[in-house]
Order: structure tokens, then sequence, then C-alpha cells
């Protein structure tokens, strides 16, 4: 089997047809590459399963990549009863993996994702493994995601986030993806043409993104604390020890609530989308990771 390159994931993400899976609310989009033992993607918020576009190529030799775009993101069709918090998320993600038939998998997740994958590991034992990027921690809410809550409970606060995003210097700051990115020029690179823009210039798209955010409770993050409890399996939490949104100081005593074995990887410099401007680096921790699981 040839390698498959950026170039080949690129162009199957951005095909006009594409494959779903029928979750009963859902239809979400799902993209798979490579073979071998499945590595199940989840993504973050406002993302979709592209944002892993750079790290799959290196993995897809060894490993099936599933990538999944959850219930409202992406090219998924989600129905407005749609369950969008956390558990919600995770209930959908377990019904696609039940649909792709895989009996042993590793969860590869970063932001919101993590907290997903989180929640669907402590109940599901197909779970073998989780690489987890910068994400919720249990007692702490990031100022950002209180800010953009409070602005969108207030009358017209919908369209008060939508005029600051489109402002390329709020974009690029941190009230909006400054914070996720060594060098926020890459807020209106590639990042911005697959996440950005769509935001900006579809009125459901937008407003469907914003379900998380509404949802999003505190006390459903704490839950995390209690999952923890329940995930047995390896977990390699991997960090950028720059990460304003999720600070590293705040994350670290996470390590100690899991049950099973923990392995705490930092990157120098590195912030809270790290996957997306470093994927090598990302890409390598999650192949070890994983050869471990799987073997």
């Amino acid at each position: 089997m040839s390698a498959i390159t950026l170039d080949d994931v690129i162009r199957t993400l951005r095909a006009p047809d594409v494959s779903r899976i029928d979750v009963g609310h859902s239809q979400l989009a799902h993209y798979r590459f490579g073979a071998g033992p499945s590595l199940v993607f989840v993504h973050g918020w406002p993302l979709h399963s592209a944002t892993f576009r750079a790290v799959i190529p290196a993995l897809a030799e060894r490993f099936t990549c599933q990538g999944i775009d959850l219930p409202a993101a992406g090219r998924s069709i989600s129905a407005a009863t749609t369950p969008l918090t956390l558990h919600g998320y995770a209930e959908s993600l377990r019904r696609a993996i039940d649909a792709l038939g895989l009996e042993r998998y590793v969860l590869v997740a970063h932001d919101s994702g993590a907290g997903i994958a989180r929640f669907l590991a402590a109940e599901d034992p197909r779970a073998v493994g989780l690489v987890l990027g910068d994400t919720e921690i249990p007692g702490f809410t990031p100022a950002i995601i209180r800010l953009y809550q409070a602005t969108l409970r207030v009358p017209g606060g919908t369209a008060i986030v939508r005029r600051l995003l489109g402002l390329g210097a709020v974009r690029r700051s941190p009230l909006g993806f400054g914070g996720c990115f060594s060098d926020p020029r890459f807020v209106d690179g590639e990042f911005g043409a697959w996440f950005v823009r769509p935001l900006l210039e579809d009125d459901r798209y937008f407003e469907a993104q914003l379900g998380l955010l509404r949802a999003l409770r505190q006390s459903e993050v704490d839950q995390l604390a209690d999952a923890h409890r329940q995930i047995r399996v390896p977990v390699r939490f991997v960090w950028g020890t720059d990460d304003p949104i999720f600070p590293i100081a705040r994350a670290r005593p996470m390590k100690d609530q899991l049950a099973g074995p923990v392995e705490w990887f930092e990157l120098a410099g590195a912030r809270a989308f790290h996957h997306e401007d470093r994927p090598a680096e990302f890409a390598r921790h999650v192949a070890e990771h994983a050869t471990r699981c799987f073997g």
C-alpha cells in the first residue's frame, strides 16, 4: 500500500461525496485512512475532523485513522434536538463506533474532544488507550469561555461574537484564536480557511457551532474527575507549556486522578492547538502510545 500523503487526506476531506453514520438524531460524517488497528480522532470546538489533516499521514501506514465529525460540526447533519453536551457528544460517538463495528480502539483527542473522549472511555471497555491534548480541567473554567458565554446571554450577543471574529486583529488575539497557536498568524492561514471562514460565511453553521458553548456547564466539566477514576487504560497527556486557555499548572494535577497508568509530556512553547502547528510531534506521541496500547 502506498503512503498516504497530506494531499490525499485533504482530497478526501473535500470530496463532494462523504460517508455518514446514522446515530439517530444525526448523520455523522466519517473519514477512514490507512490500515491496522483503529485510532478514533475526536476534534474540539469549533473544529471538525480536518483539524487532524497533518497528523494522519504520519500514522496511516500503521493504523486505521477514523475521523468523525461530531454533531453540528463539519459535514455532519444534525436535528435541532441533538444533545450538544459533553455527555451527549460521547453517546453520539459511542453509537458511531458501534456502527463501525470497532472491537478495540485508541482515542486521540484534544480540547473539548478530549473531554468527550474521557466520558466515553470511562464507559466503553473497547477503548484500550487515550492520547489527550490540552483540554478541559475539572474545577477550572477558562476566562475566554466565561467571556463568550456571558456575551451570548446578552441581547444581540450572537451578532457581537460573530462581528468580533470577523476582525482579523481580534481573531489573532487572545479573545479569538491567538491563544491556540505559537504564531498567531497561523489563525488566518489554512486554519482560517478550514474553520473560521465557515463560521463567518454560513449563518446556520455559526449558530450550530454555538450550541456547545451555550450548553457547556462547569458542573459537567467537574464530572470528569469521576470519569478519571473509572479510566484504567493507559493515558498519555501531551500539553503545551504556554497554553493560556488551559494553563499547564492547573492541568498537571489531573495525572493523579486517573485509575490507570498515566504519562505526561510537555511541549515547550506550545499552546492549545499544538496538533495543528506542531503535528509531527503530536503524531509521534500518538504512534508511540498507540503501539503500546495495541501491543
